[in-house]
C-alpha cells in the first residue's frame, strides 16, 4: 500500500492539502519493478494551474499506455509547504507514488510562460537535483524542457540537460528507447546525451557555446562534437486526426482553474497576427476530423464526469466543421445540462449564432480582442479586423441579449502614437452607444450595459516578425496606461467602461527572460537565491530583487527590451528553427512598418515555410 509523503501532521499546517496526496479519478498507478523507466511530469506552478494544462494531461496518457514507462506528476509546492520542506528537509515527491522526484529516470518540466523560471529552480533544489546540468552526477534524472518557452531556451539553458523543440507526440519514444538502452548497456550520461542530440528536435545545450562580440551581440555559436546538429528543427503532429488524445485524463479533487473537458480541434491559426507567437509556432493549420471529436466529447465526458466542455483552439471559428460540431455537441449535452465553452471565437454573425445556441439561457459576456485603438495599428499588427466589423459584431451581440463586454488592447506596439492610444477609449465608447442605439430602454436589463476594457503591454517575442522591434520601459508603459485611461474618463459614455491594465514591471522582465542569451541565467539564479519564486503570482512578484540580481551580475535590461535590432542580427533563437523562415517574419516586420496588410492563409498563401511539412492547410 502506497504511503504519502507528508504526514497528517504537516497536511493539516498547508492551505488545500489535496494538491499533494494524488490517487484522483483516472490517475495512473503501475508497479515500479515492471517498468524500465519512470518520468516525473512537471508544471512549474501550484496544482490548480498545471491540471488544468492540456498538454501535460496528452503526454501524461499516452506515456502511461506504454508498458514499460510509469509517467507521474509534480507541481511547484505552495510557499507554505515550500518553506516545511526546507525545515524538515522533505525531497520533493511524485503524486502518483509519493516516491521522491530524485529517483525518477526523468524529471520533465513543461515551461507554458517565462515567469516561471524561478519555480523551475524551486523544483531542482526541492528534488535535491543540482540546479546547474553540468554538476549533476550519472544517476541524478535526465532533466527536460518543453513548450512554447523553448522557442528561447537560452535564458534556462545551463539548468536542462535536453530540451524537446516542438510537439510531444512524435519523438519520445525514440528518446526513451536511447535511454533504456544505454543504461542496459552500461552507457554512461553523456554517452545517452550524445545519442540524444542526434535525435531530431532534441537539443542538449551543454553541448553548444555562445559567442558573443564586443558590443553583446552573438557572433555565433560553438559546437562540442562534430556529429550534432547545427540547427534544431521543431518537431510537429502531421496527423492530428491520428495523434493520441487522453480520453480519460485526470479529474482532480479540488477546484482548478479549467475545470471542465477539453477538446482541441485544431493547432495552429490561419490569421498571421504579427504579435503572436503562437500563431507561429504551431504552423501549419491542422484539423482533427470531426466525427472523432465527436467521439472523444461522448467518452470524456462520460469518463470524468465533467459538467462543461470546451472546445480548445487559437481561432475556433476557421474551424470548417464547427457548425456539424457544435449541433450534435448541443443536442448531447442539453440532455445532461452540460455547459460548452467557446474561447477564441471571432466576434461576427457566424459565431455570434453560435453563441446563441451554445448560452440560450444565460448570456455570459462576450470578448472581443481588437488590439490596437486605431485601424491604421490594426493594419500594423495584421489584425484583420475593421471597426465597422466590431461595432456590427457589438449591436449584433447586443441584439442577442448580451449585455456585458470584455476588450483587449495592448500597449506600446511598434509604431504606436498617442492617437492610437487616445482611440481604445473611443472604441470603448462606440461599442457602448452601440448598445443604447441598439437595446430600448424598457428591455435594457441592469440599465445600462458594460465595458471592461483591459489592456497588456506588449513584448516582442522570439519568431514573430515583432521580434526585431524595441520594447518600451516601464516608465513608458505606465504613461501609456494613464493616457488610456484619460482618454476612457473623456468619453461621454465613461461610466460604463472599466478599465484595467497589467502591471508594467512584470511585462518588463517577462520582455527579458523571453527575449535573454545565457548570460540572464545567472540573473535568474540569482534572483530565486534573494527569494524570488512564484514571481507570476502578483502578492509573490518582488520587482526591487530582480533589478537588483541584474545589476550585480552586470546585465542591462534594456540591452534585451529597448534596443531595436538590426536586419542582420543573430538572435539568441536563431540556432531553431519552428518552421516559419526568418525571411518570412523579416519580410512581415517591413510590411508592419509601411502599415501593409498580409491576408490570410486560406485567402493567399504568404510563402512562410511552413509547406515543407506537407500537411495542412498548405496543401488543402
Amino acid at each position: 500500500m502506497r504511503k504519502l509523503a507528508l504526514g497528517d501532521d504537516i497536511l493539516m499546517q498547508v492551505e488545500k492539502p489535496a494538491r499533494y496526496i494524488g490517487n484522483e479519478v483516472n490517475s495512473v498507478a503501475k508497479d515500479k519493478t515492471n517498468v524500465s523507466l519512470r518520468f516525473a511530469m512537471c508544471f512549474p506552478d501550484v496544482y490548480e494551474i498545471g491540471m488544468s494544462h492540456l498538454g501535460i494531461q496528452i503526454l501524461y496518457g499516452m506515456f502511461n499506455e506504454w508498458e514499460d514507462v510509469w509517467c507521474e506528476r509534480v507541481y511547484s509546492p505552495w510557499t507554505d509547504l515550500d518553506r516545511i520542506m526546507r525545515k524538515e528537509n522533505i525531497p520533493l515527491f511524485c503524486l502518483e507514488s509519493q516516491e521522491p522526484v530524485k529517483n525518477m529516470d526523468f524529471l520533465g518540466i513543461t515551461i507554458q510562460y517565462e515567469m516561471c523560471y524561478t519555480n523551475i529552480l524551486q523544483v531542482l533544489e526541492l528534488s535535491q537535483i543540482p540546479l546547474y546540468a553540468k554538476d549533476r552526477s550519472e544517476y541524478m534524472p535526465i532533466v527536460i524542457g518543453g513548450g512554447p518557452c523553448v522557442s528561447n531556451p537560452e535564458p534556462i539553458a545551463d539548468f536542462f540537460d535536453l530540451f524537446y523543440i516542438g510537439e510531444g507526440e512524435t519523438r519520445y519514444r525514440q528518446l526513451f528507447d536511447l535511454y533504456i538502452r544505454n543504461k542496459r548497456d552500461g552507457g554512461t550520461r553523456e554517452d545517452f546525451l550524445r545519442g540524444a542530440a542526434k535525435i531530431p528536435c532534441i537539443y542538449v545545450p551543454q553541448f553548444y557555446e555562445e559567442i558573443y562580440h564586443e558590443d553583446g551581440t552573438i557572433a555565433g555559436r560553438r559546437k562540442k562534437y562534430e556529429d550534432i546538429p547545427d540547427t534544431i528543427v521543431k518537431e510537429i503532429a502531421t496527423d492530428v486526426s491520428e495523434a493520441y488524445y487522453p480520453l480519460k485524463p485526470v479529474v482532480p479533487f479540488i477546484k482548478v482553474t479549467q475545470d471542465r473537458v477539453v477538446l482541441e480541434i485544431q493547432r495552429g491559426c490561419i490569421r498571421g497576427c504579427r504579435f503572436c507567437q503562437a500563431g507561429q509556432l504551431y504552423r501549419p493549420v491542422r484539423e482533427r476530423d470531426v466525427e472523432r471529436l465527436k467521439s472523444y466529447a461522448v467518452e470524456m465526458l462520460k469518463n470524468t464526469g465533467h459538467e462543461e466542455i470546451s472546445l480548445s483552439s487559437l481561432s475556433s471559428s476557421d474551424y470548417s466543421r464547427l457548425d456539424e460540431l457544435l449541433g450534435f455537441l448541443i443536442e448531447a449535452c442539453r440532455k445532461k445540462h452540460i455547459n460548452i465553452s467557446l474561447p477564441s471565437l471571432r466576434i461576427d454573425a457566424f459565431s455570434l449564432d453560435v453563441m446563441s445556441k451554445v448560452q440560450d439561457v444565460k448570456k455570459s459576456s462576450l470578448t472581443f480582442a481588437p488590439e490596437a485603438g486605431s485601424q491604421r495599428l490594426r493594419d500594423v499588427i495584421n489584425k484583420g479586423l475593421t471597426e465597422e466589423v466590431i461595432l456590427q459584431g457589438a449591436k449584433l451581440a447586443f441584439e442577442g441579449g448580451w449585455t456585458r463586454v470584455k476588450l483587449y488592447f495592448m500597449l506600446g506596439l511598434p509604431t504606436e502614437t498617442k492617437e492610437d492610444i487616445l482611440g481604445i477609449g473611443d472604441l470603448s465608447n462606440k461599442i457602448a452607444a452601440a448598445f443604447y442605439e441598439t437595446v430600448p430602454k424598457d428591455k435594457r436589463v441592469n440599465g445600462r450595459v458594460q465595458i471592461v476594457t483591459s489592456t497588456s503591454f506588449f513584448i516582442p517575442k522570439p519568431f514573430t516578425p515583432f521580434q526585431w522591434a524595441p520594447m518600451c520601459t516601464k516608465e513608458e508603459f505606465l504613461d501609456k496606461a494613464h493616457l488610456t485611461r484619460k482618454g476612457i474618463m473623456s468619453q461621454l459614455n465613461q461610466k460604463s467602461i472599466k478599465y484595467n491594465w497589467h502591471e508594467a514591471d512584470v511585462s518588463v522582465l517577462e520582455g527579458v527572460l523571453a527575449r535573454g542569451d545565457r548570460r540572464v541565467s545567472e540573473a535568474i539564479l540569482k534572483a530565486y537565491e534573494k527569494g524570488c519564486i512564484f514571481d507570476s503570482w502578483s502578492e509573490s512578484f518582488h520587482n526591487e530583487l530582480w533589478l537588483e540580481s541584474f545589476s550585480q551580475c552586470g546585465l542591462d535590461i534594456g540591452f534585451y527590451t529597448t534596443r531595436e535590432r538590426t536586419d542582420d542580427e543573430i538572435f539568441p533563437w536563431d540556432f531553431l528553427d519552428c518552421g516559419v523562415t526568418k525571411e518570412f517574419l523579416l519580410r512581415e516586420w517591413k510590411k508592419a512598418k509601411t502599415q501593409t496588410v498580409s491576408p490570410n492563409c486560406k485567402a493567399q498563401c504568404q510563402g512562410c515555410g511552413a509547406n515543407r511539412y506537407g500537411v495542412g492547410i498548405c496543401y488543402e
